[in-house]
């Protein structure tokens, strides 16, 4: 387990997202608050006053909350990209899916490349939604790289991953996500939430520290795909090697350039969870009617690994952002 923490990360402040993010959302046919489960059995395990999980395993009609991201960016990208006809992404499943439902709303077509070691199911679920898959013979960072290299002429990357020249759509997305949390009226004591990329890590410390209220965020990423923490506790950002993990969602090696310094500044902690603990954190959800993928039962897992480092009481308020539905097979 590797553990990071910054405890001057709450005197940090930055902007929020757009309020605009929030009435396109509302303004969707779709749209509807995800809910926020009390979890009564958990806060007893974990010795805190409120444990609540932010549900988000149907999200706009997907089993994710990727559409918030990536159907922002998509509207803002093609007002400003009007002859647009394709577009193109790199996904380790709910993004791709995310990208090419609204690709098809819109009419456009949709090329979605994925990693290898994505699930069968899950590049079936993004053909389903009429887009063409490229499966590529290594990592989401070498997918990234290809995706990025078709999206030429009249096709446009939505990536939600940002590197130098290419943050003005990753940026968008992180916006999109913010709808997420401006839903959570309960005032929370600690976030906690996965990190793939770092993407959706970077709108939930924007959020919290662009507010009067500085609760603390936890972020949480599998020991076999640990950039994010690995570049924390370095110091600056570092790119690690891949393999396969159950939490595939977050198999990512490079930070986005565009979440880094916000996470560097304003996150409280970072911690890595193994692969048994990921699952037998599907399992608890699921015990109390909680449908969630091991990317998003992560917080779950995360919050045991970090609980005796993290200063929590009997009468604090921990909110999991659990970010995907359990998988179908």
């Amino acid at each position: 387990m590797l553990w990071y923490s910054n405890p001057a990360a709450r005197s940090w402040r930055t902007t929020p997202a757009p309020t605009e993010v929030l009435a396109f959302h509302e303004g969707l046919a779709d749209y509807r608050p995800t809910p926020l489960r009390e979890v009564p059995s958990l806060a007893a395990e974990l010795g805190v006053g409120r444990l609540l999980v932010k549900d988000e395993s149907q999200r706009l009609g997907l089993p994710a909350f990727k559409a918030l991201g990536a159907w922002w960016a998509i509207h803002r990208a093609v007002e400003d990209h009007p002859d647009v006809v394709e577009l193109v992404t790199a996904t380790d499943g709910n993004h791709g899916r995310a990208v090419a439902r609204r690709a098809a709303m819109l009419g456009l077509r949709s090329h979605i490349f994925i990693p290898d070691v994505v699930s069968e199911s899950a590049a079936d679920a993004i053909r389903a939604e009429g887009a063409t898959v490229t499966i590529v013979s290594d990592s989401y960072d070498a997918a990234v790289v290809a995706a990025a290299s078709a999206a030429t002429g009249r096709s446009l990357l939505i990536q939600d991953s940002a590197w130098p020249g290419y943050e003005v759509v990753p940026q968008h997305i992180v916006d999109g996500y913010s709808t997420l949390f401006r839903e959570i009226e309960v005032q929370p004591d600690l976030v906690v939430v996965p990190m793939g990329v770092g993407s959706a890590a970077q709108a939930t410390v924007t959020h919290y520290r662009s507010g009067p209220s500085a609760p603390a965020v936890l972020g949480v990423e599998p020991a076999r795909a640990s950039c994010i923490t690995s570049s924390l506790l370095a110091g600056q950002p570092v790119v690690v090697e891949t393999s396969t993990t159950v939490m595939a969602g977050l198999n990512c090696g490079t930070p986005s350039s565009l979440a880094w310094p916000v996470l560097r500044a304003g996150l409280d902690a970072a911690v890595t969870v193994e692969e048994a603990e990921a699952v037998q954190a599907v399992r608890d959800f699921a015990a109390e009617g909680i449908s969630s993928g091991p990317s998003g039962a992560a917080t779950l897992a995360g919050l045991r690994n970090a609980r005796d480092a993290l200063d929590l009481t009997a009468s604090s308020t921990v909110i999991l952002i659990s970010t995907e539905a359990a998988p179908t097979a």
